[in-house]
């Protein structure tokens, strides 16, 4: 394709191109009538995420504070039993909120806090990748070590092992606890606190529409 036919084919692209637009938007426009499922399945990813990391926290609340406010071992944090109950009760209440749909935006706001301290106090160190990998942009030194003593401990397992039956319901990996899933919960959460709980599937809409009409008019 010479220059003078790019030319002309560019032309006709730019000249298209507001219309091509009003097409594209009025095509996603349509699909506003399921817009509930997106907080929908947020909500519903999330809930059993919370609530699983809560009661494990108060099923082990002992070593969990202990873990906590340990310096040389954990977390360093004052107060870890203080700390401990508060995290597992947002973290359940937090859940149960979710699943439901209520009080969803401010129940995201103390969840979201809980995933930056988690972030920055547990896995930050860990880098990015909650599993580690040997390459790719997020690969370190540290994961690629991991992947390199993981090849060593497959060969040790095929040798002496059982290794079909060790890994028939899933691959070995190395868990790195990077700040990946962190910041994806947080991510989820801080989305849910623009979008709320979602049309028609959550108990704050229908708290909305019938005290507050002309808000879910107007939505």
């Amino acid at each position: 394709m010479n220059n003078t036919s790019f030319t002309a084919l560019m032309a006709v692209v730019i000249d298209k191109l507001p219309g091509i637009m009003q097409l594209s938007q009025r095509s996603c426009d349509t699909a506003k009538c399921v817009d509930f499922l997106a907080p929908l399945l947020l909500r519903l990813y999330l809930a059993p995420v919370f609530w699983m990391a809560g009661t494990k926290k108060f099923a082990n609340f002992s070593d969990t504070a202990e873990w906590f406010g340990n310096a040389e071992w954990g977390l360093g944090l004052p107060a870890p039993y203080v700390l401990v109950f508060l995290v597992a009760l947002f973290e359940i209440v937090g859940a149960l909120f979710l699943l439901l749909g209520f009080a969803t935006r401010p129940i995201t706001l103390p969840l979201m806090i809980i995933m930056v301290v988690a972030a920055v106090s547990a896995h930050l160190q860990n880098g990015w990748l909650a599993i580690a990998a040997g390459s790719g942009i997020f690969a370190t030194d540290r994961t690629i070590g991991a992947i390199e003593r993981l090849e060593r401990a497959k060969e040790i397992l095929q040798v002496q092992g059982d290794y079909q039956w060790l890994t028939e319901n899933g691959a070995l990996v190395i868990l790195n606890n990077g700040i990946e899933f962190a910041a994806t919960y947080f991510v989820m959460l801080l989305a849910l606190f623009f979008l709320g709980g979602g049309r028609f599937v959550s108990v704050d809409y229908w708290l909305a529409r019938k005290y507050l009409p002309e808000l879910t008019a107007r939505a």
